[in-house]
């Protein structure tokens, strides 16, 4: 701001003599041709009236002088002598020349600008000399400048003062924002930023924090509550596996109890490890971190695999796997990550659902469905919003207990491949999940 009125305050300064110093020249000008114009009435010497304007007074000056520096007609110039030496009278004769006198003895030792115009009078040349005395322009700029120099630094005060006001001002909702941020704490993640009511850059600014908060604290909702459903899952197998190991010491004596304790803790170790690699892609789903080693896969022998791996299960329960190798299809994707999915999913149709389970692949849109049906009752219709979830299960249609988890991995599974998971009830009855992944061929 003091830059900004020290510019202002010099070019205010600076034009306004400007303006002064071209408005004492047009006056010079005028006199000048006033004079001529009194000079050639009679076309001899110097008339009254121009004796008179000569005479002048109050702060103004004129003179008739010869080419060669001298008074034209001396008895009607009395106020002393010549104003210009031959050189500069001669100089004049060319064209007309302006100069400033800082002492100027005709007006008093003031300081004067003259304006020297040659003229042609009766075929002889001359040099007309106005004068204006310069006081009265070196008052009024005084008093500019006195005007500049205290107005100044007082509007330049009165600006600091309004500046400070409404930045203030402005900033007063960015400081009850940073107080509210003070007091938020994982403890108390609900609580919201104020808002400014106006329709500006701080309100969107607010409302972006407050967006960045809300997602903050799902985020930590969902943290306590992954902590919380995995500490509960845990529980159980742990608890059964302790149970194994003190029946294990109880029975040390009796060989088959003991390998029976032991096979049975054996068991209990293995869900704990299935667990608690559930739990870590689960986890590292969450940020984006689960690696995949990606590769073109065949999908008729990953689903030929599967019906291997599942023919014995499906021969115990008396049910009918049904495989469509998908013969010539492929898709780039982590065998293990896949694999694990697909898993996942028949496990899930042979453990809570009935009938047939089918397992297909097909192209749609540009896009690979890697399918697992089963006949059974399906899913809720409250769930089956929420089947992706951690540790989510449809007590009410599928009773048969599980971790909650199958379906969580094979959406994870999915995403990390830049795909999706979906679900829904056939008409004719039971569950289709599916996994969408980019197409590989």
């Amino acid at each position: 701001m003091t830059i900004v009125l020290a510019g202002v305050g010099l070019i205010v300064f600076f034009r306004f003599e400007a303006e002064l110093d071209r408005s004492i020249d047009d006056t010079l000008q005028s006199r000048a041709s006033e004079l001529t114009q009194l000079i050639r009435v009679y076309d001899v010497g110097l008339g009254e009236s121009a004796r008179e304007f000569l005479r002048g007074g109050g702060g103004h000056f004129a003179q008739v002088l010869t080419s060669a520096g001298r008074l034209f007609d001396p008895t009607a110039q009395p106020r002393g002598g010549p104003v210009l030496d031959g050189s500069e009278a001669r100089s004049a004769i060319r064209g007309p020349i302006t100069f400033t006198a800082q002492s100027f003895g005709p007006l008093g030792g003031e300081p004067a600008r003259l304006l020297a115009t040659p003229i042609l009078f009766e075929g002889r040349p001359l040099v007309v000399v106005t004068g204006e005395s310069l006081a009265d322009r070196e008052a009024t700029l005084s008093n500019l400048a006195t005007l500049l120099l205290i107005g100044g630094p007082v509007a330049l005060l009165l600006a600091c003062l309004a500046g400070y006001g409404a930045v203030g001002a402005a900033l007063r909702p960015v400081e009850a924002m940073r107080s509210r941020a003070a007091e938020i704490s994982t403890a108390d993640v609900d609580q919201r930023l104020p808002v400014s009511p106006a329709r500006d850059e701080l309100r969107r600014l607010g409302e972006t924090l407050n967006g960045m908060l809300g997602r903050l604290s799902a985020a930590i909702d969902r943290e306590r509550r992954f902590v919380a459903e995995a500490s509960h899952e845990l529980r159980t197998p742990l608890a059964l596996h302790k149970t194994e190991l003190e029946l294990a010491l109880r029975y040390e004596e009796d060989p088959a109890r003991l390998r029976a304790a032991i096979a049975s803790a054996i068991e209990e170790v293995d869900r704990l490890i299935s667990l608690a690699e559930g739990l870590l892609v689960v986890a590292r789903s969450e940020d984006g971190s689960v690696t995949t080693e990606v590769h073109r896969l065949e999908l008729g022998e990953l689903l030929r695999l599967l019906r291997d791996r599942f023919a014995g299960r499906a021969q115990s329960l008396r049910r009918a796997l049904i495989v469509d190798a998908a013969d010539g299809l492929t898709v780039e994707a982590d065998a293990a990550l896949l694999e694990r999915a697909l898993t996942n999913l028949v496990e899930n149709a042979f453990s809570h659902g009935e009938g047939e389970v089918r397992i297909w692949a097909r192209l749609v849109d540009g896009r690979l469905e890697l399918h697992v049906a089963d006949r059974g009752g399906g899913f809720g219709p409250d769930f089956i919003e929420h089947a992706f979830e951690r540790f989510s299960r449809a007590a009410a249609v599928r009773p048969r207990g599980g971790t909650g988890l199958g379906l969580a991995i094979v959406d994870a599974v999915a995403r990390a491949h830049g795909g999706s998971a979906h679900a829904r009830n056939r008409p004719e009855g039971g569950a289709d999940v599916w996994l969408e992944l980019p197409d590989g061929t």
